[in-house]
This record gives C-alpha cells, structure tokens and sequence, in this order.
C-alpha cells in the first residue's frame, strides 16, 4: 500500500477473514504489544486523541512497516514501538491489522 487508507483497507479485509479462533490469537497478542507499547510511551499529561496504526506482518507475524492515522506524540511513540515487534503468524503474509486507539477519561 502507498498510503494509510489502502494499508487501513487490507487490514480491515485481511482481519475479516480470519477464522475465530485465528482472530482471538490475534487479538491477545494485539493486546499484549498494546499494553507494553502504551506503557513505554506514557508521559503526564498525554494528549489522548483518537489514533490508529496499520500494521503490515510479515509470515512469522513480525510487524515490518506500520501507517499511521493521527500525530499525537502518543501516536507517534507507539508506532515506533511496533517497530519488529512479533504478533501471532498470520494466516498469509504479507497481512495486515490495525491498533484502533481511542480514549474515554
């Protein structure tokens, strides 16, 4: 993909397809890169925008380019920690998933 919209588009088919039991592996290793990446980046005061990241795996699950929607240092932060971070192997490579982030105070 070129940009965010056509990573974001594949991530939303290529999750759609994934059988239930593939999609809860995901989902708790999304959860486990999200709690660790969150916690790196946490600073006072964040600013707590809404934001996602696309992420491209490769076929052992290993995040190898990322797209980003929304430029809070949050944001940013977090997508950096993605950076050759492994999630769950993937039905297929290359797949994409997205880390959909918004926040309720």
């Amino acid at each position: 993909p070129d940009s965010y919209s056509q990573a974001k588009a594949k991530a939303d088919a290529d999750e759609a397809a994934l059988s239930p039991a593939d999609a809860k592996t995901l989902l708790e290793a999304q959860g486990v890169v999200l709690g660790e990446g969150i916690a790196a980046c946490a600073t006072p005061n964040p600013d707590m925008a809404p934001f996602v990241v696309v992420a491209e795996l490769d076929s052992a699950g290993r995040i190898v380019r990322s797209w980003r929607e929304g430029g809070t240092p949050l944001a940013i932060c977090f997508q950096k920690q993605l950076a050759n971070r492994v999630l769950s192997r993937p039905p297929r490579a290359p797949f994409f998933t997205s880390f959909e982030l918004s926040f309720t105070p």
